[in-house]
């Protein structure tokens, strides 16, 4: 399969895992990554890496480089993505987040590429009415990180509406696995509980710990984003939960380390997320596993 791909934040976790999916099934990928959260060391040396902020090239640059390129499919994975700094710079979130998004679809569309696949977040049910959750759920952000996410979102539907662009987006649930960030503003639960275990110390869990998750294997989050992006989907449009339809509670997560657990701030957040994955099962035929107590194992060891 000889596709010459884009992807947006190739150097980060997740990217740099669909980088090495898609090189696997010999499409040519090109990277674009600025490695402000992205790392070397991620990159498959198989790809080609366009060191570029994106915040900073302009529309027609970017359209002509694309088209350079010789691109058909494009993921956009780059983002910020940590809660708690968007709500002390919303403004950077907005122009990271919808701003990059809008110019990468205009400058698409100047290139003549119509396959988009857009990385979200189920942040944008925030509370959600209905567990599990569709893709139906109303929408209603805790976040300006959530709500730029969605926000972007809209601009694609917009997109797939005026210029007949193929948009898909997946609303990716807790994404765990390899290479997942355990520095800087945005940390899964994993590697706190493992360094405090490293350290000796107490497992310290926010609110009463009875929040559950659904956590999803970033290979599962790689499947679904070929079978989208690669695939023949029957509309232009379409949304996907990416979970596992199985949640699990923070006290849970902590009882599989094992170590004594204390109890410290109280956080806004969402009390449950849990994926209803009807969709994906049915329209893709695939069905994402349940790794979480297999996977911790060989983690904390």
């Amino acid at each position: 399969m000889n596709r010459k791909v884009l992807v947006t934040g190739g150097a980060g976790f997740i990217g740099s895992h669909l980088v090495d999916g898609l090189i696997d099934m010999n499409c040519q990928v090109t990277i674009i990554d600025d490695l402000s959260t992205g790392k070397k060391e991620n990159i498959n040396p198989s790809a080609y890496h366009w060191l570029q902020d994106l915040t900073k090239i302009d529309v027609k640059t970017l359209a002509d480089s694309i088209k350079s390129f010789g691109i058909d499919v494009v993921y956009h994975m780059a983002a910020k993505t940590a809660v708690q700094e968007s709500m002390l710079e919303p403004e950077l979130y907005d122009s990271v987040n919808v701003g990059v998004t809008l110019k990468l679809l205009e400058a698409c569309n100047i290139a003549g590429v119509k396959r988009f696949v857009f990385s979200s977040t189920s942040a944008v049910y925030g509370n959600a009415e209905t567990i599990p959750t569709n893709e139906h759920e109303p929408t209603q952000p805790l976040s300006h990180y959530a709500a730029s996410k969605l926000n972007a979102e809209e601009y694609c539907r917009l997109y797939e509406q005026l210029y007949d662009f193929d948009i898909r987006i997946l609303r990716y649930f807790n994404v765990y696995g390899d290479r997942m960030s355990d520095e800087g503003g945005y940390k899964l639960v994993f590697p706190i509980f493992k360094e405090l275990k490293e350290q000796g110390g107490k497992l310290t869990i926010n609110n009463d710990g009875e929040q559950r998750r659904d956590f999803v294997h970033v290979q599962d989050v790689v499947n679904i984003n070929i079978l989208v992006g690669l695939g023949n989907l029957e509309y232009a449009f379409e949304l996907f939960n990416v979970g596992t339809g199985v949640n699990y509670s923070v006290n849970e997560i902590a009882d599989m380390f094992g170590g004594e657990k204390i109890y410290n701030n109280n956080v806004k957040e969402p009390y449950e997320t849990l994926a209803d994955m009807s969709r994906v099962n049915e329209k893709l035929d695939y069905k994402p596993k349940d790794r979480l107590k297999e996977w911790i194992k060989d983690y904390v060891n």
